[in-house]
C-alpha cells in the first residue's frame, strides 16, 4: 500500500463524518426498537444474487454498504436478541453494554498487556472481581476474559495438563486422561482432542454424582488412573440446565489430588440469584471455573472468561516468550498481563462492555434479570403441565425447559422450527433427551436468557403447537 492510499484510507472528511452519523442512527434505532425482527437466513446463492459484488477495486460507498447490510445482510441474520429467540443459548446484552461495545472498538486498545492496555484492563478486572465474588472462591482467585467458553475451558484444561506434568517428570510422555459425563459441553470433548488428551465419559445425562465418579474411579486400572489429571463437572448443562454434584465432585477430586474444572459457562450467570446460588455449593472448591458473561450476564458476544484458584500456574503454564514482548515484562511496565493466563496473545477488551453496564446499573439489577430468565422457565413448566395436549420430559431447571407434544414425531419438530422461523415469529428448536430405556427421543426445548420474554410470548409459541 502507497503512502497516497494510506492517507486517504484514514483521511478525515465529511463523507466520513456523515456515514459515522447514519451509521449512529442505525445503532440507535437498533438499541432502542421494541419490536425487533427475528431475521431469517438465504442460501449463499440467494445472497450472492441479491447483494452483488462489494469488494471492487474503487470500493462502492459507505452508504451502498451500509444499506446492503440494513436491507438484505441483517433480516438474513437471526438477532439472538429477539424475546421470542429460545434456542440454543441465546444472548440478551444490555443497551449499555452494547453501546460500550462501539467505545471499545473505537478507543483501539490491545488489551493483551498491562503497558498498553492498562486503563482498560482495569475497567476489566474490576468486572473480574465482581465474577470471582460470584463463585466464593479463596482469596487470590482471579481470572481473565476470553473469547467465550470454548477458549476457556481451553485455556483450564492446558493449565491442569501442565501442572500435572510439572508435578510428576514421568508424565511428559503420558497421553493424559480427562473425565467428565456425557451431559458435557462438545467443548470439553474438542480440548481434549486439541491437547492430545484421551476423554472418558460416565453414562450420566442427569446430574454427575460423588458416587458416580468414585464408581468410575475403583474401577480404573492403575495404568489409566495414572492418566488422569483433570474432572471436569458442568454448573448448568446446555441441554438441560443441569448442575452436576459440586460438592461431592470437589471431595473427590481433592482426596485424590485430580484438578477440578467447572464448566459453568450456561449456568455460570445464575451465581448471582439468591433463587439458585445454593445449586452451586462446592464451586468455590474449583481449581478453575469457566463463565460465559455473553450468555447470561447480558454482554454482547464474544465474552467468555475462565477463573483460577491459583493464577501462577495458569501464568506458568500461558505465558509466551519473544524477544519483542519482553519490554512488556519489563518493571516499568509492571501490571496484570491477560495473554499470561489464557491461549490468546492478541485480545480486545471484550470485558469492558460488562463492566459499563454492571457499573451503570448495578449488580442488584443484575440479579433480578438473571431471576427473571429462572421465573419464566417455571411459568413455562406450569403452563405446559397445564396443557393437555403437552408434557413436560423433565422439570424445568435453571432457565431451561424441555418438553414434548404428545404424539408428535421428530419431523413434527422439524417443521414447527422452520414454520415459526420463517414467519418470522420465533427460533424454538427441537433436542434429543435419553429416555430411561436408553433410547433417544426429540422434543422441545426452551432456554430464556432474555428478560424481555414474556408470559404472553409462551403462551404465543405454545398455540403454535396446537
Amino acid at each position: 500500500m502507497t503512502q497516497n492510499s494510506q492517507n486517504s484510507l484514514h483521511e478525515i472528511d465529511i463523507n466520513l463524518i456523515e456515514m459515522t452519523l447514519d451509521i449512529m442512527k442505525y445503532v440507535i434505532s437498533r438499541i432502542t426498537e421494541k419490536n425487533p425482527k427475528l431475521g431469517y437466513f438465504k442460501s449463499e446463492e440467494d445472497l450472492a444474487a441479491m447483494v452483488g459484488k462489494t469488494i471492487t477495486k474503487e470500493g462502492i460507498g459507505g452508504e451502498k454498504a451500509l444499506n446492503i447490510w440494513k436491507e438484505i445482510l441483517a433480516p438474513a441474520s437471526t438477532a439472538i436478541d429477539h424475546p421470542r429467540h429460545l434456542a440454543f443459548v441465546p444472548a440478551a446484552p444490555s443497551r449499555a453494554a452494547i453501546m460500550f461495545d462501539l467505545v471499545a472498538s473505537a478507543s483501539s486498545i490491545h488489551g493483551a498487556y498491562w503497558m498498553e492496555g492498562a486503563g482498560g484492563i482495569f475497567a476489566e478486572n474490576q468486572a473480574m472481581q465482581w465474577l470471582v465474588s460470584l463463585t466464593g472462591m479463596p482469596n487470590g482467585a482471579f481470572g481473565v476474559f476470553t473469547s467465550g467458553g470454548t477458549t476457556a475451558n481451553l485455556s483450564a484444561i492446558v493449565t491442569a495438563r501442565e501442572n500435572w506434568r510439572k508435578h510428576n517428570p514421568q508424565n511428559q510422555n503420558k497421553k493424559g486422561l480427562v473425565l467428565t459425563s456425557i451431559g458435557a459441553h462438545s467443548s470439553i470433548k474438542a480440548m481434549a482432542q486439541v491437547t492430545d488428551a484421551e476423554i472418558m465419559l460416565i453414562d450420566t445425562e442427569e446430574s454427575l454424582t460423588e458416587a458416580d465418579l468414585r464408581k468410575t474411579l475403583s474401577k480404573m486400572q492403575p495404568e489409566t488412573r495414572s492418566r488422569l489429571f483433570a474432572i471436569v463437572a458442568t454448573g448448568g448443562t446446555t441441554n438441560a440446565g443441569i448442575i452436576d454434584d459440586l460438592a461431592g465432585i470437589a471431595q473427590v477430586c481433592a482426596e485424590q489430588k485430580i484438578w477440578f474444572h467447572i464448566d459453568a459457562a450456561y449456568g455460570g450467570g445464575a451465581l448471582a440469584t439468591d433463587t439458585a446460588r445454593h445449586l452451586f455449593n462446592g464451586i468455590e472448591r474449583a481449581d478453575s471455573v469457566t463463565i460465559d458473561p455473553h450468555k447470561w450476564l447480558f454482554s454482547p458476544y464474544d465474552c467468555g472468561a475462565v477463573i483460577y484458584k491459583n493464577p501462577e500456574l495458569a501464568k506458568q503454564a500461558h505465558t509466551q516468550e519473544g524477544s519483542y514482548l519482553e519490554i512488556f515484562k519489563d518493571k516499568g511496565a509492571d501490571g496484570f498481563n491477560p495473554s499470561d493466563y489464557q491461549i490468546q496473545l492478541t485480545r480486545r477488551v471484550r470485558g469492558l462492555p460488562l463492566w459499563f453496564s454492571l457499573a451503570m446499573h448495578g449488580t442488584e439489577k443484575y440479579k433480578k434479570a438473571v431471576e427473571r430468565g429462572i421465573e419464566l422457565a417455571q411459568i413455562a413448566g406450569t403452563k405446559i403441565s397445564r396443557n393437555e395436549k403437552l408434557e413436560l420430559v423433565r422439570e424445568p431447571s435453571l432457565s431451561c425447559v424441555l418438553f414434548r407434544r404428545k404424539n408428535w414425531e421428530p419431523e413434527d419438530y422439524r417443521q414447527w422450527t422452520y414454520k415459526n422461523h420463517k414467519e418470522g415469529f420465533a427460533l424454538v428448536t427441537p433436542t434429543k433427551w435419553r429416555k430411561k430405556d436408553g433410547s433417544f427421543e426429540t422434543c422441545a426445548r426452551f432456554c430464556f436468557i432474555n428478560p424481555d420474554t414474556t408470559p404472553d410470548d409462551i403462551d404465543a409459541i405454545l398455540a403454535t403447537m396446537e
